[in-house]
């Protein structure tokens, strides 16, 4: 069941209204596509105060007033900007990253090269994206079409 504006996690308690409104769209959304709740609420939430901070006056009333908590069918994303963009395996200093391709940041990190692909692997078949996977240096290694 989703969660609403009156039945949330209670790390949104603290969140200002239309932060804590968009987090719950997000969050539904990530649930709705096979995240765990223990890693969809923290993302979410970030997102959510990212959306905030580079988002229009004109963006937020108009989320406060007509956006929805429940994920949509047809949206596919809960960033659908990013939505048709590859997932890209990089070097981070903590591991290997997994980051959609124009995101800023990326959206998980792994200990291993490995779990990092099969995490991307798992993202990019919700999506129907390509996985590429980057060397250490950062050049391509390999495109993974999606299937």
């Amino acid at each position: 069941m989703p969660w609403t504006m009156n039945d949330y996690p209670a790390s949104f308690q603290s969140l200002d209204n239309v932060i804590r409104k968009k987090a719950l769209e997000i969050a539904n959304k990530m649930i709705q596509e096979g995240y765990e709740e223990n890693r969809a609420i923290p993302i979410a939430i970030s997102q959510a105060k990212e959306w905030k901070k580079n988002a229009t006056e004109k963006e937020v009333e108009n989320f406060s007033s007509h956006g929805s908590v429940k994920p949509s069918e047809s949206s596919s994303s809960a960033r659908p900007e990013l939505m048709d963009h590859a997932q890209h395996v990089v070097k981070h200093e903590e591991g290997w990253a997994i980051q959609t391709e124009k995101a800023k940041r990326a959206s998980e990190v792994k200990e291993t090269k490995q779990e990092a692909i099969d995490r991307a692997k798992e993202i990019s078949a919700n999506k129907g994206t390509s996985v590429v996977i980057h060397r250490k240096d950062g050049t391509i290694q390999d495109v993974l079409k999606p299937q």
